[in-house]
């Protein structure tokens, strides 16, 4: 496609209602950000003790942004089909002493980790050494918690904290910023390579109070440097509201493949925030699976920086119930040669909501631009809604762009060929939809992170409720 400085947007949702604030001018936003300003005030002078001056100014300057924009509301245009009324209204603690209640090995099965590989294991945003495992000495890669990785390069993590996930546009990133407390860092060496994934682990807990958490993530990856990243957050029960930051920078002909798996507990609130920035050459795939959650909000944000970058978004949604899942993602594509392929598919039952809002912004230097947004959705219920926005907007004349999206129910011939077979109505149900979802997982590398997400997914289409 050729575009000579144009913007073109389309737009697909279902033909059942959006679901906005019932009463958005009764919601007392202002009290609600009242009280994370006063908590910020409380805590800000014991942590001032702790962390450098920057990590202050970052803490300062987050809280002065949230405290200017306040929680987002369906009024603006990125949030316009979700409403984070739950959120804001809820009254949240922090953790004290959750870590010790924690069934680490329950927790390591519904997180898929592989026992033998390195990790950092995270309860309510604290880190937990007793159930971490460090990475192999001299083996070019860092896997620290924050604090220890200022202690061994200080400047290099002032240099890139805080700054690509951007806390002016973004009031959870603001939010995140505020409360920094602790943090993952994966930083890999030019030219080294991981030779196992890296496995960052977050847990919440809500059953005793409603926890808030604020984890951040840091990685780094050095010139022609390999990397296999894999976040993961699980809830154990209750609710609880996980504020998630990742800020990932890869350096010229760097590879990297990201996972982020969600699966919070059924009245857990998550929002996480994926900021990425790429240099020359540098290929960045990024899957994500978001498979619980009463109220969940993905923001992915990529920065092709460099000339020949690329990156691949490969998602997948899978909601029923009156869960709520938003997909936002941005790709900026501001050098030329560079490519970037988006395919997110969501499965919906029951009263599930789902949204996937995605914009591909092609910049006048970005010639030979090649980008290709795909979002597709299965609707297995009459209550189930879908609203789905892919976006574009090209600034340069020399690029192939395209997007589309769709949303369906299964195909009413292959369940008759099915059940023509002597397979039962449920099975086949689950079997199909299963298939929808196979190219999604499939283009996962990390073998026994993606049999195991197989078998999750098999198990829950099977769990009476794919009708």
């Amino acid at each position: 496609m050729t575009n000579q400085g144009g913007a073109a947007f389309g737009e697909v949702r279902s033909s059942l209602p959006v679901s906005h604030d019932s009463a958005n001018s009764a919601m007392k936003w202002d009290e609600s950000k009242e009280r994370y300003i006063v908590a910020y005030r409380h805590a800000e002078s014991q942590a001032a003790r702790h962390w450098p001056g920057w990590i202050s100014a970052l803490r300062e300057a987050g809280i002065a942004n949230f405290a200017a924009r306040g929680f987002p509301t369906v009024k603006d245009e990125d949030w316009k089909y979700t409403s984070v009324e739950p959120i804001a209204a809820e009254s949240f603690s922090t953790a004290n002493g959750e870590a010790k209640s924690v069934d680490i090995g329950a927790v390591a099965e519904r997180a898929m980790v592989d026992p033998a590989a390195p990790r950092l294991v995270f309860v309510n945003g604290v880190y937990t050494a007793a159930f971490s495992r460090p990475v192999e000495p001299a083996s070019g890669v860092v896997l620290a918690n924050l604090g220890e990785f200022i202690k061994m390069d200080e400047a290099k993590a002032a240099a890139n904290l805080g700054r690509y996930a951007d806390t002016r546009d973004q009031p959870f990133v603001a939010l995140n910023s505020a409360f920094l407390a602790d943090g993952a860092v994966v930083s890999v060496e030019p030219g080294h390579r991981t030779d196992r994934p890296i496995y960052l682990v977050f847990v919440s807990t809500g059953a005793r109070q409603s926890i808030i958490s604020h984890p951040r993530v840091l990685i780094l990856l050095g010139a022609g440097s390999e990397a296999s990243v894999v976040e993961t957050y699980v809830g154990v029960d209750g609710g609880y509201f996980c504020n998630a930051v990742s800020e990932l920078v890869g350096g010229p002909d760097s590879v990297i493949e990201h996972y982020r798996l969600q699966q919070e507990s059924d009245a857990g609130f998550h929002v996480g925030a994926l900021d990425a920035c790429l240099d020359r050459g540098c290929q960045l795939t990024a899957h994500s699976a978001s498979l619980g959650g009463a109220l969940v909000r993905n923001n992915v944000h990529v920065t092709l920086a460099g000339e020949g970058s690329g990156c691949v978004l490969n998602g997948l949604y899978l909601a029923d119930g009156k869960q709520h899942i938003d997909n936002f993602t941005a790709i900026e594509h501001r050098r030329p040669r560079a490519s970037s392929f988006e395919l997110y598919k969501g499965i919906l039952r029951g009263g599930a909501h789902g949204v996937f809002n995605g914009k591909i912004v092609v910049h006048k230097e970005a010639q030979k631009t090649d980008a290709r947004q795909t979002n597709k959705n299965l609707l297995l219920s009459a209550g189930a809604v879908v609203n789905t926005k892919p976006q574009l907007e090209i600034y340069a004349d020399d690029v192939k762009c395209s997007h589309g999206s769709s949303i369906g129910q299964l195909d009413a011939d292959a369940l008759f060929y099915l059940r023509s077979r002597g397979i039962g109505a449920g099975e086949a149900r689950s079997l199909l939809s299963f298939g929808f979802a196979a190219d999604v997982i499939g283009r996962m590398r990390i073998g026994p992170l993606r049999r195991r997400l197989e078998d999750y997914l098999v198990g829950r289409l099977r769990n009476g409720q794919a009708q």
